[in-house]
């Protein structure tokens, strides 16, 4: 059973000519076939913890572990962490001009899987899942990311995850800039995932409107740079009527 198991993470970041501590001992731990939720406001390390865990160089891992099946991630290099099952949805998906759909998802599922996949089983098998996300097949064709909408660039990235079959999948405000019938495809497209029983999945939400579709087994409070609660998928139910502030009061900024 595949196992993402973070231990006291630290990260720092440099802002302002200063080293900021973003993540202050973060803990936890994703298994194969779960769904976690993360949620909290804006700026409590949320997408810190997505990024930091994927290899960005923007931040500094000072402190603490993290291991995937028992190996080191935090040795790992970017494309290293990837073929080893690490998967980011990103909230903001970058353009890649030069780069059809079609080129990029068939380099990327070799560098996975390890070796190329057949032409003819490939080309069906990416244009069965563009079908399922509702994306015309002309997109194949089309640079990464570029002048796509929105929603276009978050089917996309959906669409990746159903291609390369990681082991964890991080989905970082994966419902940011939807609409409702695209929220839904999405969460369609995610669903079909989980339900492989493959991949443990992390969600990152500031909202509970995706959780509608996508029911966590677990859900987690995050507020100044740490989890400060956890419980079931009853904890986004209270999140949505209380909001964040018994979290943040008091003094303790997030």
């Amino acid at each position: 059973m595949a196992t993402l198991e973070i231990r006291d993470l630290h990260v720092t970041v440099e802002a302002d000519n200063a080293t900021k501590e973003i993540l202050k001992g973060v803990d936890l731990t994703v298994k194969q076939g779960e769904t976690h939720a993360i949620m909290g406001p804006n700026g409590s390390g949320k997408s810190t913890l997505a990024y930091s865990l994927a290899g960005h160089p923007k931040y500094t891992i000072t402190e603490g572990t993290v291991l995937l099946d028992g190996e080191d991630v935090l040795e790992m290099s970017v494309d290293e962490r990837a073929r080893a099952g690490l998967f980011l949805a990103m909230q903001y998906p970058v353009e890649v001009p030069g780069v059809s759909v079609s080129n990029f998802l068939r380099t990327s599922a070799t560098a996975v899987r390890g070796e190329a996949p057949k032409l003819r089983t490939w080309v069906k098998e990416v244009k069965e899942a563009m079908e399922r996300l509702n994306m015309d097949s002309s997109f194949a064709e089309r640079n990464v990311n570029e002048g796509f909408s929105g929603g276009e660039k978050k089917r996309h990235e959906i669409l990746q995850l159903e291609l390369l079959k990681p082991k964890i999948a991080i989905l970082d405000e994966t419902d940011s800039g939807l609409d409702v019938d695209a929220l839904r495809i999405v969460s369609e497209g995610v669903n079909r995932v989980r339900e492989t029983g493959e991949v443990g999945t992390l969600l990152i939400t500031h909202y509970t409107r995706i959780l509608r579709y996508i029911k966590p087994d677990f859900v987690h409070v995050f507020s100044a740079g740490r989890i400060v609660e956890s419980g079931g998928a009853e904890l986004a139910d209270k999140l949505e009527d209380e909001g964040y502030e018994a979290y943040t009061k008091g003094g303790v900024s997030a």
